[in-house]
């Protein structure tokens, strides 16, 4: 028997990332999925070999699931994250985690008070590149940081859009800044530290929809450091998203998964072997699993440790705290400083 036993609620694409994850953790395994629609629960539990509810209430009420992955649609990942905790589960849920800092921060403190880890998907956070980068910040190789520049011009269709009554909606789906440029932004707020000032602009140029296909920002860190941000869905046909660091001493670039430039007096560039193919440009299901199995694996092992996950509800709140601070500062026209 498997020691890891995990339950899956909501059956979409990004499901598969998680299940097939977790069919690649040796010492873990899937118990049941949940879906409201219920041929789509019976299909991907007779493939799997698990249980599956149209009811995630069932779910909680196992004993044999002790982490619930919540992969359902974004304006629904607060509420049911709720559940989870309260029922007393371990936590993982894609982002975003909410689609508002108070609903995420009540999931942070809702983990904080029955005792239970609590992980926001950010599996680019595992890219062997990726932590190659955060040790070379950590350690001082690029000496003082003073701008991270991060480019994402995706694109999507209408047909995209139109494929689901949620999609494109500020309630349930966000736009492209809370749905495609999170996983940037959150790389930008763990390489540069946190965010103390934000001016933000927003509009939807192509899409007929009701929240942005192209999101800009200037963000000020705690640190001293700026930080600059063009998120877009309607950048035909589609590029691959980049991160920059400029420091006193080299500049890092970062385009889709590999490393583009490496300017850091003293330090290895890094082995491209490591790299994988970077997807989602135009296709979000185009992408591997392997960096949500080894999220996984980080989730497990915090649990059997106690010290927090390299990806943490306080991670995932920090992330939806700067989008929601960057529409605010675009609804307002001003700079905002965030907790002020």
């Amino acid at each position: 028997m498997a020691q890891w036993r995990f339950g899956m609620i909501g059956c979409g694409s990004i499901s598969d990332m998680h299940i097939e994850a977790i069919r690649r953790i040796e010492d873990a395994s899937l118990t049941i999925v949940s879906s409201r629609n219920e041929a789509k629960a019976r299909a991907v539990a007779e493939r799997e070999r698990c249980a599956w509810t149209t009811d995630y209430g069932e779910l909680l009420k196992r004993p044999d699931v002790d982490i619930v992955c919540v992969t359902t649609s974004s304006g629904s990942h607060a509420a049911i994250g709720l559940d989870v905790l309260q029922a007393g589960k371990h936590l993982v849920v894609e982002k975003p985690i909410a689609m508002n800092a108070r609903d995420a921060q009540a999931l942070v403190d809702k983990a904080a008070e029955r005792g239970a880890t609590l992980s926001a998907i950010s599996q680019r956070r595992f890219e062997p590149n990726n932590q190659a980068i955060k040790r070379v910040l950590d350690e001082g190789g690029l000496g003082k940081l003073l701008l991270a520049e991060v480019t994402l011009p995706y694109y999507r269709s209408q047909d995209y859009y139109d494929s689901a009554d949620w999609r494109g909606t500020v309630a349930e789906d966000g736009g492209v800044l809370m749905n495609q440029g999170i996983h940037c932004l959150d790389l930008m707020l763990w390489f540069a530290g946190k965010a103390r000032t934000v001016f933000g602009k927003t509009a939807t140029q192509t899409h007929r929809m009701e929240a942005e296909d192209l999101g800009l920002a200037i963000v000020q860190f705690e640190n001293g450091a700026y930080g600059t941000v063009m998120a877009s869905t309607s950048i035909s046909p589609g590029y691959a998203s980049s991160i920059t660091l400029y420091g006193e001493r080299g500049t890092i670039k970062l385009e889709g998964s590999s490393i583009v430039r490496w300017s850091v007096p003293g330090w290895d560039e890094p082995d491209r072997m490591q790299e994988k193919t970077f997807g989602g440009v135009s296709d979000p299901r185009n992408i591997v699993s392997d960096f949500h199995q080894r999220q996984l694996i980080d989730v497990i092992a915090s649990i059997q440790t106690g010290r927090k996950p390299l990806s943490s509800g306080e991670d995932g709140l920090r992330a939806v705290q700067l989008v929601e601070t960057i529409y605010q500062s675009a609804a307002g026209g001003t700079e905002i400083l965030l907790g002020g």
